[in-house]
C-alpha cells in the first residue's frame, strides 16, 4: 500500500501546526510527527481504523484530540482530513 495525503489533509495538518505553534512550537511539531507516524502505520495496517461517520471512510484517533479520516483505494491509503475530535463531522448540512 501507498499514503497519500489529500489537499484538504494537507491544509487540516498546517492549520494546526500554525496554531499550536502560537503557544508552543515544540509541541506543533511532535505532534504533526506523530499524525504522520500513525499515518504510516496504515500503510502496512489499513484496517486500523474503526469504521468512518462517512461512508466509505475509516477513522483513526491518531491523538486524543485529532482524527484521521481515510480511505483505501486499490493500493492507496488516502488521507483524507485531520479533525478536531470536538469538531462536527461530517459537517452538517443547511
Amino acid at each position: 500500500m501507498r499514503l497519500v495525503w489529500t489537499r484538504p489533509a494537507n491544509i487540516d495538518r498546517k492549520e494546526i501546526r500554525e496554531y499550536i505553534a502560537q503557544d508552543n512550537p515544540a509541541a506543533a511539531l511532535a505532534l504533526d510527527e506523530l499524525l504522520s507516524e500513525k499515518a504510516n502505520r496504515l500503510i502496512d495496517h489499513p484496517g486500523l481504523g474503526h469504521p468512518g461517520r462517512v461512508i466509505g471512510t475509516r477513522e483513526l484517533v491518531a491523538h486524543q484530540n485529532y482524527i484521521l479520516v481515510y480511505d483505501t483505494a486499490g493500493d492507496l491509503v488516502r488521507v483524507l482530513r485531520v479533525l478536531h475530535a470536538a469538531r462536527q463531522w461530517p459537517p452538517a448540512r443547511h
